[in-house]
């Protein structure tokens, strides 16, 4: 019955809209539901009522549906009565303005400006400073008054919530009358400017910000390092505000220390002593850090250790310099152990930050026994003469093998009284083994687990995904899982290549050309490292007969050598599992077959090269497994591997080709290939866009050529010249013909490497 009313009260508010756009019937629901929870009922009428005007001013849709979307969150965050109005009030202005178009980006920052100044006095002064900027851009034209519309005023309002979380309003008017003031001819350098892109805009910014500057302190800083800590290096500013996505942390290397440009009073703590915190964890780091090799270490562990490393270097700075005791105090977060309850949440961040608290704070009141016994193994490793790094690692890796749990591979992460500003991201602390020419990649790191299930124990990576109607990336939005494929029955992959006996015997004729000629001789060289004596013969009978000698009688030696590396990667989606067309085999089968086929070929020229197959279960599962490394041998286990493989899934297809890239980009290899085998569009079940997949799987091959990596698409799909294209521009053939694949596909890689 409660349902039924509900339903029957939204039916009557969208009568009142009155609205014939059928993008906002999509979303009426939704956004009746949140406006609902956040207003009153008079303040629902008057939003039904301001939507209503909006979606009749003539200026499209998109006005109506950010209103929809943004209004009842303003209004809670300021005052219900008065914004409502106020924000259609402007909008309607603003479309009769010539900044029409400015009209979407001021209602779609609207609720973000309102978290910041949660004020409606402060909001309604927002609105006056922006109608401001409007009204000044004018310019008089033989004696007549003419408004154009402004450059930079969509621009300032995307920024806005930026602005306004770092300047006060007073700051922000200030920053936007410079703009208005110095630019309102020029309006290249306005858009620069309102977009944060010219130095000044920066400039101007610096001197509206409140806090404490470093480049105001940069010499009473440089005196604090070399005093108290004999060290110095270059003190290198970076701004929080244009790098929100990274959020950087504060970091050294080889060419200086990197701190935020400025520090508020935070937590009782003034700015200049939270830039002496973050000097002292670094020069502590500097002082008592050793580099460690960890190449087989995961995410996870590293978390750990730098954890744990952190703590050791800051007792040891406390031992040296106790009053830094209570500035890390009043800086480092209280963590709450009753969330440590909560399900379906990653916490890994929680524990650790548990015990750093507790290192750091004795009166700290916590019940965990894991994080009472491993902070009681830190005190006890401090108490020996001669604590390194390594050491206090081993009881970091400890902690992490104990504690772990399923759910720590989970997105959802807490983050809450976790975070440690005031430390650096240690970088510092590792050493990465690059590969040589005889030790490339193998997959020990991955356990053979022989039963599919377990694959979801192993630490996912992530990587972006491009979307391409917002025009930027998705964070760290794909899950990738990778694991060992597990054996088969290697005789089959054996029997697929006795079949091929013949395409093989043709292919070998081919194959001996490619293969690489360590030194060749180049003749007729009238200087070289030796002389050709067949040549120098023959001029010497010309000298003595009467001709001209030809002088071209050395010769000299040249490596003809051939560097290529291949990472083969299939597309293992359910829909391999069905009938090829014109033959008895499913499509799985002729893969495994002209896989087989093209190993063997890459095998006899000597190329290095991996397979790897994948399918996907949402973004949240996308599943790599790797069948050979580049430094395995064709041989019993990687036959083995691929007899094994299975279809199951769907096919996000530019996950798995950046996580295949990842190993191919450390080949040492004049050229870099990346074939693709595939019978059908990139596709995912929470994915509704059928362009979402294509485009980032396009932006992915982009990446991959910028990278040195050279991709081509070889499509088992009759349809393929509908997408194809978009994804791999001219590097791609389409087999219709599937039963031709064994043969196309060795046929495809000789042209490609030839």
């Amino acid at each position: 019955m409660d349902e039924l009313l509900r339903a029957m009260d939204v039916k009557v508010y969208w009568q009142r809209l009155n609205c014939n756009f059928a993008q906002a019937d999509k979303i009426f629901d939704n956004c009746m539901v949140e406006a609902k929870a956040l207003l009153s009922q008079q303040g629902v009428v008057s939003y039904i009522e301001n939507a209503s005007f909006l979606g009749k001013m003539g200026r499209g849709p998109e006005p109506l549906l950010v209103y929809l979307e943004e209004a009842p969150l303003v209004a809670s965050l300021v005052d219900e009565e008065a914004v409502l109005d106020d924000l259609r009030e402007f909008a309607h202005y603003m479309s009769t303005h010539t900044n029409f178009k400015a009209m979407v980006p001021f209602l779609q920052s609207s609720a973000a400006v309102a978290r910041r100044l949660r004020s409606y006095e402060l909001f309604k002064r927002y609105i006056e400073i922006v109608r401001e900027m409007m009204d000044q851009t004018s310019v008089s034209v033989l004696g007549h008054h003419t408004t154009f519309p402004s450059p930079g005023l969509q621009d300032l309002l995307k920024q806005s919530p930026i602005l306004l979380r770092e300047l006060s309003l007073e700051g922000y008017k200030n920053w936007v009358d410079y703009g208005v003031k110095y630019y309102s001819t020029h309006p290249g350098r306005q858009v620069d400017y309102f977009s944060l892109q010219s130095p000044d805009s920066h400039a101007v910014m610096q001197r509206e910000r409140h806090g404490t500057l470093l480049i105001d302190n940069e010499r009473k800083l440089d005196a604090y390092l070399r005093g108290l800590w004999q060290d110095g290096d270059y003190l290198v500013p970076y701004s929080l505000i244009f790098d929100e996505l990274r959020k950087p942390m504060p970091y050294y290397d080889d060419y200086g220390i990197r701190l935020p440009d400025v520090y508020d009073d935070d937590r009782g703590v003034s700015g200049i002593n939270r830039y002496r915190a973050t000097l002292a964890h670094m020069a502590a780091h500097r002082r008592w850090s050793q580099k460690m090799v960890v190449d087989n270490w995961s995410p996870f562990q590293r978390l750990s250790v730098e954890t744990f490393e952190d703590s050791r270097v800051e007792y040891l700075a406390i031992q040296r310099f106790p009053g830094l005791k209570k500035i890390f105090l009043a800086l480092h977060p209280i963590p709450d152990e009753k969330a440590l309850e909560l399900e379906n949440t990653s916490l890994i961040n929680l524990r650790l930050a548990m015990v750093s608290r507790a290192i750091l704070d004795p009166d700290y009141q916590y019940e965990n026994e894991d994080v009472r016994e491993f902070v009681g193994r830190f005190f006890a490793e401090m108490e020996r003469d001669g604590s390194k790094s390594e050491d206090m690692a081993m009881i970091a890796l400890s902690f992490i093998g104990r504690t772990r749990r399923q759910t720590d591979a989970l997105p959802d992460t807490y983050f809450d009284n976790t975070e440690v500003d005031y430390r650096d991201d240690n970088r510092h602390l590792w050493i990465y083994i690059e590969q040589g020419d005889d030790e490339e990649t193998t997959f020990e790191h991955l356990d053979k687990r022989q039963n599919e299930d377990e694959v979801d124990g192993l630490p996912p990576r992530h990587y972006h995904e491009w979307d391409y109607n917002a025009q930027h990336y998705r964070p760290d939005w794909v899950s990738v899982y990778e694991a060992l494929q597990p054996r088969g029955n290697a005789a089959v992959i054996d029997n697929l290549l006795a079949k091929n006996s013949a395409t093989a015997k043709r292919l070998k004729a081919i194959l001996d050309m490619l293969k690489p000629q360590d030194r060749v001789r180049v003749r007729y060289q009238e200087e070289g490292s030796e002389l050709d004596l067949d040549v120098a013969i023959r001029s010497l009978i010309d000298f003595k007969g009467g001709a001209a000698p030809d002088p071209r009688v050395n010769m000299s030696h040249k490596t003809d050598g051939r560097n290529v590396a291949v990472s083969l990667v299939l597309d293992l989606s359910q829909s391999l599992s069905e009938k090829a067309a014109g033959c008895n085999q499913t499509i799985l089968e002729l893969s495994q077959e002209a896989v087989s086929l093209l190993a063997w070929t890459i095998d006899q020229v000597g190329d290095k090269f991996a397979i790897s197959g994948f399918n996907s279960n949402t973004r949240h599962d996308v599943r790599f497994y790797h069948i050979k490394g580049y430094a395995e041998e064709w041989g019993e286990d990687v036959k083995s591997r691929l007899a094994s493989i299975e279809p199951s899934y769907s096919t996000r297809m530019g996950g798995a080709m950046r996580h295949a890239a990842h190993y191919l980009k450390g080949q040492k290899a004049d050229k870099k290939l990346m074939l693709i085998l595939t019978d059908g569009e990139p596709a995912d079940i929470d994915v509704d866009d059928e362009q979402l997949l294509i485009q980032d799987a396009r932006q992915a091959v982009k990446e991959l050529d910028q990278d040195g990596v050279y991709s081509y698409c070889i499509n088992l799909d009759p349809k393929a010249d509908e997408y194809v294209a978009d994804i791999f521009g001219s590097q791609y053939t389409i087999i219709d013909h599937v039963d031709r694949l064994p043969e196309k596909l060795p046929e495809v890689f000789i042209s490609l490497t030839k």
